[in-house]
């Protein structure tokens, strides 16, 4: 795959802008095991290898488990999420499908038992934040390089 577009070449102020919510976000409060978790979910519902290359790694470099990062996808039926955890994935979910789930009451009602109204604002921001960049990664298909570790395979 070859990419279309240098979008950070191109519209450098468009990026810092981008880069400036990636602060907030880090600078949120928020755990950063949660920050990981809600990007690298995101990035496998709409299926950006670029994003899922890079949570991923970044999830393993502050120590997430293997067992918890194979079972994101099916976070429902896995029992080592905590119910904070459980909340944030399903309001993940519903923000990312918008379209499709319109983000229901009930999964609402049940992120308002885990996180207070700050934190949701703050939750969502993050959720907003990569599906934004999945989808500039996904449509000027930005590629990683090659691991060592990926050549081989």
């Amino acid at each position: 795959m070859e990419p279309r577009i240098n979008g950070m070449k191109i519209a450098p102020d468009a990026y810092k802008a981008m880069l400036g919510l990636e602060v907030y976000i880090h600078q949120s409060g928020l755990e950063e095991a949660l920050l990981h978790m809600i990007k690298l979910r995101v990035s496998q519902i709409n299926g950006c290898a670029y994003c899922l290359d890079m949570h991923w790694k970044d999830a393993r470099a502050r120590e997430e488990t293997e067992q918890r990062l194979y079972g994101l996808g099916a976070w429902r039926e896995a029992p080592y999420y905590s119910e904070r955890e459980r909340a944030a994935l399903a309001w993940t979910e519903a923000l990312t499908l918008v379209a499709k789930t319109h983000a229901p009451d009930s999964v609402y009602e049940e992120l308002k038992t885990q996180f207070s109204e700050e934190e949701i604002v703050k939750l969502s921001m993050l959720i907003v934040t990569i599906n934004g960049w999945n989808r500039l990664a996904i449509g000027f298909r930005s590629v990683h390089p090659v691991s060592k570790d990926s050549a081989a395979a």
